[in-house]
């Protein structure tokens, strides 16, 4: 691999394999499930039980900038269809930050955690120069059985997939946030005001625990960079599957319709996080999705696994496809270009 200029967002997979993750130090056979393309968190062996760990950053928002730190990193620990108990925060501050805005965030931290009833035991709070925009780093932790918990790659051919809540969820409330200057003159206020609510959507916990009590799961995944159509993605990776997916299946809230549309961009390739991607036995899925909406979470059947050499993609609402075989870009970066 020559040497190239690497682009704003994840790394592709290739880059991602070849420079990272084959430089991970030493091995340990407690560790049951370690880094690998698409996979949520790790997984070590602690006798009887096993511990899920996982780090994740935020770097896109400043205005939820904590609530998000907790609800995006805990995501990952649900998705194993494992609980989130503990957190961990880095905080990388600008030089302009006051007391009073240091305040503000962890109050988010706090509430958000409390919301989940998860304790932050630990972490990091500096003033960094050279930034412009706080960067919070969390890592979360939980516990489960060893013989209960799901991986990302194990969606099998035949299985139904279900999408709950809806596209661009994360990125409708970051955008409508800290765009709100650009937006207001373009958009219905009551709309960007219901569009800014979108940030109390972000969690998965209760989506994921909600799904394992009914069964069936052979996977699972959040759509956080790259959205819906990042998560499907990386689900046909991590599992070696193709997949066959619909676009008016898939939930898409009126005021993200608004937002992307006014900012030119796609909700199905923006941020998601509040979206949960679970792919499960078919005879399970309707009571799954039922289960889900008694407990008024909103969730759709938006296709099915498939062979992988049957491809991977969306189905668009005007029959083209969406092909899933190259990385996709978050559309995030794009519409805060000029901000940033």
């Amino acid at each position: 691999m020559g040497e190239h200029s690497l682009s704003v967002g994840k790394l592709d997979p290739k880059t991602l394999s070849k420079l990272v993750f084959s430089r991970l130090g030493a091995s340990d056979p407690r560790i049951i499930l370690g880094p690998k393309i698409g996979e949520d968190a790790t997984v070590i062996d602690f006798e009887d039980r096993a511990l899920v760990v996982h780090s994740d950053p935020i770097t896109g928002a400043v205005e939820n900038v904590g609530w998000l730190a907790i609800n995006v990193c805990t995501n990952d620990i649900a998705t194993r269809g494992v609980r989130p108990l503990w957190a961990l925060t880095v905080l990388l501050l600008p030089e302009s930050t006051n007391s009073t805005e240091l305040q503000n965030l962890t109050t988010q931290i706090d509430e958000a955690a409390r919301s989940l009833d998860i304790a932050v035991v630990g972490g990091h709070t500096e003033i960094t120069p050279g930034i412009n925009r706080p960067i919070i780093i969390t890592t979360a932790m939980g516990e489960a059985p060893k013989d209960r918990f799901v991986r990302t790659s194990g969606a099998q051919p035949g299985d139904s997939v279900i999408i709950t809540k809806g596209a661009a969820i994360e990125g409708t409330a970051i955008l409508s946030h800290e765009l709100h200057s650009l937006l207001e003159s373009k958009v219905n206020k009551k709309i960007l005001e219901k569009a800014k609510q979108l940030i109390k959507m972000t969690s998965v916990v209760k989506d994921a625990l909600t799904a394992m009590e009914v069964g069936g799961i052979h996977a699972m995944h959040d759509a956080t960079e790259g959205g819906i159509a990042g998560a499907l993605q990386e689900l046909t990776w991590a599992s070696n599957i193709g997949i066959i997916a619909h676009e008016d299946k898939i939930l898409i809230n009126p005021e993200t319709e608004i937002i992307c549309k006014t900012l030119g961009i796609d909700p199905l390739k923006t941020i998601s996080s509040g979206a949960l991607v679970i792919s499960t036995q078919p005879e399970k899925a309707e009571k799954i999705v039922a289960t889900l909406r008694k407990k008024g979470i909103q969730a759709s059947i938006v296709g099915r696994i498939v062979s992988k050499k049957k491809g991977a993609y969306i189905i668009r609402k005007d029959g083209t496809r969406l092909d899933l075989k190259k990385p996709v870009k978050e559309e995030l970066w794009r519409a805060l270009e000029k901000r940033l």
